[in-house]
């Protein structure tokens, strides 16, 4: 669409949707399926949701316009429109009226187009547009044509459907000749990802069938993490004395780390916007005083600095570049402090793009697990605009017991790194030493009591010792988590041309382990690819 007058887009909003080699189309803005990604563009782009195909893209702010100011500017012509286009029509109006989107029905009977033509001449000469024939018997009469032709097929073809694999319906495709062109997962442009969200159900469905017939294995149920009361106050935190800072502040993420850092951060008296993928934990904060967001860009809006603390590299890029995200209301009074565990260029792109707009960045990598979380014990290892860290003093102190400022973005992402291949590599062997004792027959809380008595001694083999012991695995860090940290080290020493021999064989035990079903469950679970 040809440049003009800027627009601002919300969730919901109705919009014409321009794709390269496409005619104008009817949607949108949505939330993107889960396995669609936004392209890697730091310019502003929405998920769009086309009616009538039922195909999802990531489109440029620029290829959008609002449906209503330019309805009539593209539904004109209305005798060259296909009955695909009029039943986009209809469905978006309908969605402007009730709210609710269409679901798929299949191939449309001649009485449908007939109405479909009707109801799409009304609306262009602006005339009501109530059908003539209601939807609802349209409908029926569908259905029952469809009762009808099953029941006429059971006879002469039941023998052929016992052989038909189960899951794997027929599909009558009608194409029907038209001078537009419509949007479909065929098409693939640079600016746009177009996925059509009930075959990428079937795909992803047909993926975790494949993958447990191979492993062979019972479902595994994740062990509930360790609950703690929000509304307590740590006896660490008590003793640090904090005095809150004046300003407002965000958090985005409320997972196993983001919990506990913003009960911290609420119990010492600092005023948080919280939002959280899963809205439902988002409650229990709002009643200890916290305040809810309905998007990321509105934390930013209402904080004066954010924190984000989310699952990997790629979530973390979600927060930012995506829809409704961080960069939509970043300004010059702003700052943004990313938390989650990932590599050094990830943080000096998110770097670049709120540096951009006018912000401040700082990266503040976190040493610790769930229990110093909560504790407010954490070790924060941070680096980036000095002028950020130093606002975000009484933050930092609410959330660990030490604070490291390393100089330019990335060095705070590579110490993190450096710290996570080594802890990996320790669990590892660790837990294959925990299996070696189980298989010679000893007793392991004697190994574990005596090398309490040793020089190896520390809180995290006696922890993950315990753990093994038990059998339980309750989460406290992510196995996950783990192999995922393990994976950036080794890409951080490929681009170094180091050699990690040992820690490319940790990264494949976790990663099995991960494989056998055990990604959520705590680290310590990796003993049980340990005992194969």
């Amino acid at each position: 669409m040809s440049a003009g007058t800027e627009y601002t887009f919300r969730m919901g909003d109705a919009v014409w949707a321009k794709m390269k080699g496409f005619a104008a189309w009817p949607g949108k803005i949505d939330y993107p399926p889960e396995n669609m990604k936004r392209p890697a563009m730091k310019k502003v782009m929405h998920c769009v949701f086309f009616f009538g195909t039922h195909d999802f893209a990531w489109l440029l702010e620029s290829d959008l316009k609002p449906y209503q100011e330019f309805k009539n500017t593209f539904c004109n012509n209305s005798k060259k429109k296909s009955n695909s286009f009029k039943k986009a029509i209809n469905e978006i109006e309908e969605f402007l009226k009730t709210g609710k989107t269409f679901k798929d029905s299949g191939a449309s009977s001649s009485v449908e187009d007939a109405q479909m033509d009707a109801d799409f001449d009304a609306l262009v000469s602006g005339a009501s547009s109530k059908p003539s024939t209601p939807m609802s018997t349209v409908k029926k009469s569908a259905k029952k044509r469809n009762l009808s032709r099953d029941s006429e097929d059971s006879g002469s073809s039941s023998s052929a459907r016992k052989t038909k694999p189960a899951g794997r319906p027929s599909k009558k495709i009608r194409e029907e000749a038209s001078p537009e062109r419509e949007p479909s997962n065929n098409h693939t442009s640079a600016t746009s990802t177009l996925v059509s969200s009930s075959s990428s159900s079937s795909k992803k469905s047909a993926s975790s069938a494949a993958v447990s017939n191979f492993l062979d294995r019972p479902t595994l149920h994740t062990p509930a993490s360790p609950n703690f009361d929000l509304s307590s106050t740590s006896q660490t935190l008590k003793e640090k004395s904090i005095e809150p800072s004046k300003l407002n502040f965000g958090f985005l993420g409320l997972g196993i780390m983001g919990s506990g850092m913003v009960k911290n951060l609420l119990n010492s008296g600092h005023n948080v916007t919280v939002w959280n993928r899963t809205a439902e934990k988002i409650t229990e904060f709002v009643r200890i005083g916290a305040k809810q967001a309905l998007t990321p860009g509105d934390v930013i809006a209402e904080s004066d600095i954010a924190f984000s603390c989310v699952a990997d590299p790629q979530a973390a890029k979600d927060m930012v570049f995506g829809n409704c995200g961080v960069l939509t209301e970043m300004t010059t009074t702003k700052g943004y402090v990313e938390m989650t565990g990932i590599d050094a260029d990830t943080s000096q792109d998110i770097a670049e793009a709120i540096c951009l707009k006018g912000g401040r960045y700082l990266e503040a990598q976190v040493q610790g697990s769930k229990t110093q979380a909560n504790e407010g014990t954490l070790v924060l290892l941070v680096s980036g605009d000095r002028s950020l860290f130093d606002d975000s003093q009484s933050c930092f102190q609410a959330m660990g017991r030490n604070t490291f400022y390393l100089g330019e973005v990335g060095n705070a992402s590579k110490m993190n790194l450096v710290l996570q291949l080594m802890s990996g590599v320790a669990l590892a062997g660790f837990a294959e030493g925990m299996a070696l004792a189980d298989r010679a027959g000893l007793q392991q809380k004697d190994v574990l009591e005596v090398l309490g008595l040793t020089s190896l001694a520390c809180p995290l083999m006696v922890e993950k010792g315990k753990a093994i012991i038990e059998g339980a695995f309750p989460t406290h860090h992510p196995l996950q988590h783990m192999q995922k940290d393990l994976k950036l080290a080794l890409n951080m020493g490929d681009q170094l041309e180091q050699p990690l021999p040992l820690s490319a064989s940790a990264n494949e035990v976790f990663k099995h382990a991960k494989r056998l079903g055990y990604g959520e469950h705590d680290t310590s679970a990796v003993y049980i690819r340990a005992r194969f």
